[in-house]
């Protein structure tokens, strides 16, 4: 189990999450939704120890710092430097540095490992292709490749279904299913709205603040999305035929 206790980060004096406390079970899949700037990639940072915080992160009781190798992390595809000159293979083969150590030569079991993850996501075909030239997709789907080879516990995704196609969203919906029945957790920072969000078991709805913790239907109300949303609401959100929404 995840523990987050009392959480908080700034920057400079100005706050950017406020003692946030959640805990996420085996087998779970929870999205965290809120507007721009509420602090959902500085929620998934602090949870990994990336971000200047207070408060506590826990796995199964201990320090989640002290066990790096039972977590991955899938980045937004914008903190990715594309250009960098790496072959799809090599960039899955990333996730086995923290077994075998540097410098040291990867085995039939890491080439198996790595070579199994890009099948899944029907990417081992363009093994050998730079990660540069690939389209949106296709670079998520690597990128997911690499969390599934390094067999982690929690998965923990920053936005992974912006900016990509109908076959890579049904690859990544059908992995996570798989995923949570193998009783891994999974918390995915989510900008989708609408019937997609009965994909998850539970939504976090922050800002800068825990504003709502509860199963899909229950966390969209218009007064929930109220207080998320305050002044700046979108529009999309008094429209019914975009979103449902519980009254």
């Amino acid at each position: 189990m995840l523990e987050v206790e009392n959480l908080s980060v700034s920057y400079r004096g100005i706050s950017a999450l406020e003692a946030i406390s959640l805990s996420l079970m085996p087998g779970e899949l929870v999205g965290l939704i809120g507007p721009n700037g509420a602090g959902k990639s500085t929620l998934i940072k602090a949870i990994l120890g990336l971000a200047p915080c207070q408060g506590q992160v826990l796995f199964n009781g201990i320090p989640l710092r002290r066990q790096r190798r039972r977590v991955t992390y899938v980045p937004q595809r914008s903190q990715i430097d594309w250009d960098y000159p790496v072959t799809v293979w090599n960039v899955v083969m990333m996730a086995q540095t923290k077994s075998l150590g540097w410098g040291r030569r990867p085995g039939n079991e890491a080439k198996r490992l790595t070579s199994a993850a890009l099948d899944r996501v029907d990417m081992l075909t363009l093994k050998d292709r730079p990660i540069g030239q690939l389209s949106g997709g296709q670079q998520q789907r690597v990128f997911l490749a690499r969390a599934l080879a390094q067999q982690a516990e929690l998965f923990l995704l920053d936005e992974p279904f912006t900016g990509i196609d109908k076959k890579t969203e049904a690859i990544m919906v059908d992995i996570f299913a798989e995923l949570s029945a193998q009783q891994k957790t999974l918390l995915v920072c989510s900008h989708e709205w609408g019937d997609n969000l009965n994909r998850y078991d539970r939504l976090l709805l922050l800002n800068r603040k825990l504003l709502a913790d509860d199963r899909p239907q229950a966390v969209m109300t218009m007064d929930n999305i109220q207080r998320a949303f305050g002044s700046n609401m979108p529009s999309r959100f008094t429209q019914p035929r975009t979103m449902r929404l519980v009254s």
